[in-house]
Order: structure tokens, then sequence, then C-alpha cells
């Protein structure tokens, strides 16, 4: 390995509105590295809309830097173009101490010891960012699984239509067949896509030894997705993030959170809609529609939607970078994510249901009992992953303990007993709408 770098920079960037191509410059000690999103081509008619606009990139610039950050999170963290102010520098703090807390859990590091974010030696900022005049078109992230899906579904049943987009390493076949197919049916009008390239340099690295982890993935998209509706006219972009992202997958030894979901959170999607309506617009909302909800919740509600129980996916190994560890059909069976996905589910459908939508019986198998158990985190600790409340495993598992067509089953004949030194909660205090949550008005409960 080469000497360990004592600084990241984040550098220039640049935007080619005739092509759409964003370039973000970095570097590490004297490496350069240039990670590169390409965007819909788009220029903006007015002064107010490009300093809206380079605002949004230069949010996307200083968040995407965490993936080169991380690989050696150096003493000192620099910018040499255009700098943080001081409120936006303690927001990046947040955001990748925070954001890196799993990576920093896995690596031994107290992620409190990370380098403040650079900031300006003064602030000279106005109040709020002025309000565009954006367009009713409306953008929804999907993601291939349920809750983007109930997120839609929702949006539509109180008479709003929309337009999905995805943001993509490489080859995403698990969503490019869910949208083409909703496209299709005419369920939508557009599918967007973000190509997002992260420079080859990176993996070298993360082969010569450099850490490697987690890194706040949510984050990064939502500031990307931020800048595509300002080129496209948008005022709304809704997220499919449920209130069961803000349980944390652990406490570490100092009793702080160490959340696999931070960048899914409510804490999160408050700091974001700060950021936008000081510095890019008053009449861009970024919000979460599911917000109020759970995952139990919503997993009723996408029971009653057939049409797309052959059509989507959750499970992560879908989206790995490497396609070599790309599962091979879309639920891998064997994952945290597919178990839980499973377990609320067989609350709302049958056996033979879910054998058709999973290829094979998860709970059947006691061969996963252990997989399942994590779930219930009755260690205190839950799988580091994109699952839901332990309390909601636990109501599963009991629920099904319950029922006739589930009782037997190996998974919940060996789980129900081990409840019994817990409190479960009732199911309808985990089904009912929770504040907090920021929608619209035109979006209430």
């Amino acid at each position: 390995m080469q000497p360990t770098p004592e600084r990241f920079v984040l550098a220039d960037r640049h935007h080619d509105p005739d092509t759409g191509q964003v370039k973000l410059n970095y570097r590490l000690d004297d490496e350069h590295f240039t990670e590169t999103f390409f965007m819909p081509p788009g220029r903006c008619a007015t002064r107010q809309r490009q300093q809206a606009l380079d605002n949004a990139l230069d949010a996307l610039h200083w968040i995407a830097g965490v993936s080169y950050f991380k690989a050696f999170c150096p003493p000192r963290f620099e910018a040499t173009q255009r700098v943080p102010t001081p409120a936006q520098g303690q927001w990046l703090d947040q955001i990748y101490r925070e954001g890196l807390a799993e990576f920093a859990h896995h690596q031994g590091l107290d992620r409190t010891q990370f380098p403040p974010a650079p900031r300006c030696a003064s602030d000279g900022e106005t109040a709020n960012a002025d309000s565009l005049g954006l367009g009713s078109v409306i953008l929804l992230p999907l993601g291939g699984g349920k809750d983007s899906l109930v997120a839609w579904r929702r949006l539509v049943d109180q008479g709003f239509g929309g337009q999905i987009m995805s943001v993509q390493i490489g080859q995403a076949p698990a969503i490019q067949s869910l949208a083409q197919s909703m496209v299709a049916r005419g369920d939508v009008r557009k599918h967007w896509v973000i190509a997002r390239q992260l420079d080859p340099k990176l993996q070298a690295l993360n082969a010569r030894g450099a850490m490697n982890g987690h890194v706040p993935i949510t984050a990064i998209n939502t500031a990307a997705l931020t800048v595509l509706a300002i080129l496209l006219d948008a005022h709304w972009v809704v997220f499919a993030n449920e209130r069961s992202a803000d349980e944390p997958t652990l406490m570490d030894a100092s009793n702080r959170p160490v959340n696999h979901q931070f960048s899914k959170s409510w804490g999160f999607e408050q700091l974001w809609a700060d950021w936008v309506a000081r510095y890019i617009a008053q009449d861009l909302r970024v919000f979460s529609i599911l917000r109020a909800r759970t995952e139990l919740s919503i997993a009723k509600t996408f029971a009653t939607m057939p049409t797309y129980h052959g059509e989507f996916s959750s499970c992560n190994r879908n989206f790995h970078i490497d396609p070599k560890k790309r599962a091979r059909t879309r639920w891998c069976g064997a994952c945290p994510k597919c178990r839980f996905v499973y377990l609320v589910l067989a609350v709302w459908m049958t056996p033979a249901e879910l054998v058709a939508i999973f290829g094979r019986d998860l709970l059947a198998d006691e061969h996963a009992i252990d997989g399942f158990n994590q779930l219930l985190a009755l260690d205190g600790h839950k799988p580091f992953e994109c699952v839901g409340q332990a309390d909601e495993a636990r109501c599963a598992i009991q629920s099904l303990s319950r029922s006739d067509r589930w009782a037997s089953h190996a998974v919940v004949a060996a789980l129900a007993p081990k409840l019994a030194s817990v409190t479960v909660p009732p199911i309808d205090t985990l089904l009912a709408i929770q504040s907090p949550h920021a929608l619209p008005s035109e979006l209430q409960p």
C-alpha cells in the first residue's frame, strides 16, 4: 500500500448542459478521482434557476464525496473552489458522521473524530432561497420494491400522477423490467434514469486494502434527484421511506445509535428539507409520502396490489455493484431483506401466494430459523440491512403463530415461544398512522 493520505479534497465540478454530464472531482493527497452522473440535457432560463441548480450540484458534489473520503478517512478535509458555508459545513458533518456510522462501527473507528467538513470564513448567506415557479411535475424514485409501488399507488389514489426515476450504477435489470411494465401499462408516462459512474480507481484502492463499507446511498441519490427536479421543472420529489427507518440497527459501545438507514430516516429528511428551502428553492418539496407508516402497514397495502406481485423485488443482491455478486433471480431468499419482506407479507397473504412470488416457502425452511431470529433483535442487534423495526418482526411472528395456515411452519413454530420474554405491541398500534411527517396539505392522511 502507498502511504496513507493526509488530505481529502473536494476539488472542482463541471456540468455540461448540452449533454447533461456532471463531473465531480476529488483528491486524496495528489491522487485524483472523478465521479460522473449522466443527467438529461437542459439549460436554466433564469439567473435564479441557475443559482438553484448550482447549489443543488454543490450538494451532490459534497455528499457524493463520502465514497472517496471513507477509503482512508484522512485527518484533513478541504475544498478548493466552492466552499460550504458554516451552516452547510455543519450539515455535512452530520451526513458524513451519521451516514458512515455503520462503516465506522465495522472498521473500529470513532466517527466523532472524523475531521470537520470545510467551511468558508464568513457566512454571508441569505435566509432562504427564491421560489422558482416550478411546474406541476411530480417525480417518484423507483427502487424496484414494494415501498415505491405503494407510494405510487398512494399518489394515484389521491388524484396525482407522476414520473418515475432511478439512480443506477451499471445495469439494474430488476428496476428496468418493473419500469418498462409500468410504462407499457400506462401506469406512468416516463422513466428517467440517472446513470452514476464511480471512478474505477476507487475499486482499485479497495483491492489494495483501502477501507470499504456502507455509505449513505439514499443521501447521494436524494441530492442527484434534487438536481433532476430543477432540470425537469418538478415541484415534488416523493420518496417511499417509512418510519421504520428511524430505528437504529444497534447502539454502539458509547451508546450512540448506528443506523444502517440513516439517510432514509426522518432526521435526514428534515435536514434535506432545510437545505432545499435555504439554498435551492422554496417551492421544491422533497419528502416521503410513507413517513407516517410502518413496513407492516405498507405490506398490508401491497398485498392488495397483485398486478405487481410478479414484478417487484426488494432483494438488495439485485443491485450489487459487482455483477458477479448479484442474485440470479429476483429473490435470493437467503438475505435479511428477503426474509423480512416475506415475513411482513405473510401476515396478509397465503403460503401459496408467497411461494408464487419467492419461488419457495421461506418460513418452512428450518435452516432459515437463525436468519429470521436475527430480525427479532432479541439481543438488541438487527441485521445491517434495510429492514423494519424489531417490533414489526416480533408482531408478525406472533400473528402467524395464531394463524392456521402459518402456525406449523418451521420458522414460526421455532420463534414464537421466544417472544414470551418480551412485550410485543398489538398489531393495530403498528398499523396506525403516526407523526411526524412532512406531507403537503394535499396529501394529508
